[in-house]
């Protein structure tokens, strides 16, 4: 059975749109929850596949919902679910090393949302560039809070050095990942 059949009583057009829009949020939250899990233990911030998952979350749901997706998501890290980096969660965590990086998720989100809204990324070419330049989002306003807590020198060298490459590997797969969930769910003409 094709995976569009399989899927079709969730996303129904004859589905209820608040119905549809909040398994669309569950179900993102639960990806952005298993990429957490896919971890390197690095210090002060670890490598996951979040960044990943929050690109194509962002992508495939467009701004609002998409954004809203992942602000639920970090939701349930602040009340204490494990759903971010090694099962970790808590307020603490919005206000250590990784804080930046948690907060540039929603706004990355929005940003690449933004852009599918406005069906400017649906070439290989400009998804490819829309991931990169949510990454450059996502390291920029990491390493700008990490840089209140240890120096823009430190900041730059443990937060966002040891990270590019993993940056362009997830920007990558991330627009693979976009490009043939498009082609898959594409509305029948």
């Amino acid at each position: 059975m094709e995976l569009r059949a399989r899927l079709s009583p969730f996303v129904d057009a004859g589905t209820n749109t608040l119905t549809r829009s909040v398994v669309k949020v569950a179900l993102g939250t639960l990806f952005l929850a298993a990429s957490s899990w896919l971890a390197v233990p690095m210090f002060p911030v670890p490598i996951t596949m979040q960044t990943y998952a929050v690109l194509v979350v962002g992508a495939l749901f467009g701004a609002r919902l998409g954004t809203i997706t992942v602000l639920a998501w970090l939701a349930e890290a602040v009340i204490g679910l494990p759903v971010l980096a090694h099962g970790s969660a808590g307020v603490a965590l919005f206000m250590g090393p990784t804080a930046g990086y948690l907060a540039s998720f929603p706004v990355t989100a929005a940003f690449i949302g933004w852009l599918t809204d406005r069906k400017w990324i649906n070439g290989v070419a400009a998804n490819l560039g829309a991931m990169l330049a949510g990454n450059v989002i996502n390291l920029g306003m990491g390493a700008a809070w990490l840089a209140t807590l240890i120096g823009w020198n430190k900041a730059i060298a443990a937060g966002v050095m040891p990270f590019v490459i993993g940056a362009l590997v997830k920007a990558g797969l991330a627009t693979a990942t976009v490009m043939a969930a498009r082609r898959t769910f594409k509305p029948a003409a």
